[in-house]
């Protein structure tokens, strides 16, 4: 079992090395982690290995040219593991990763809220039974 890093997220995964990127985000569940068509073929889930080493399936020319995949950009449906791995992900991919993010610190946010509520709540019921004494 590998780990997979998504670079600038502070996400990691455990990715076996049959399994390949994409589909081992999936099976955590992950919301927001765009997909096409799962086969190569449409470039959605484009992403740039920054480092480990991995091997490929076949891909789609129109959606990865040789030149970006001398750079270092694979899709994430036909890249598997051979170590462990940091990405970085390119363009849709990153933008979703980002909302994903400021919904959580939105739930977070709203959490904290709802604590200082409880609180608030508390020291008035506190007040009530002084003034009842």
């Amino acid at each position: 079992m590998h780990t997979v890093e998504i670079a600038g997220s502070g996400q990691r995964y455990p990715c076996a090395p049959q399994q390949n990127l994409l589909r081992a985000m999936e099976a955590l569940g992950k919301r927001g982690i765009p997909a096409g068509c799962r086969g190569g073929g449409c470039g959605v889930c484009k992403v740039r290995i920054e480092a480990g080493r991995y091997r490929t399936g076949k891909m789609s020319r129109a959606c990865l040219s040789a030149e970006e995949e001398g750079s270092g950009l694979v899709l994430a449906c036909k890249a598997y593991p051979d170590s462990d791995i940091r990405l970085r992900p390119v363009a849709l991919l990153q933008r979703c990763l980002d909302r994903q993010r400021e919904r959580q610190r939105e739930q977070e946010a709203k959490g904290a809220g709802s604590e200082g509520i409880n609180v608030a709540s508390l020291q008035q019921n506190v007040a009530i039974r002084k003034m009842d004494r």
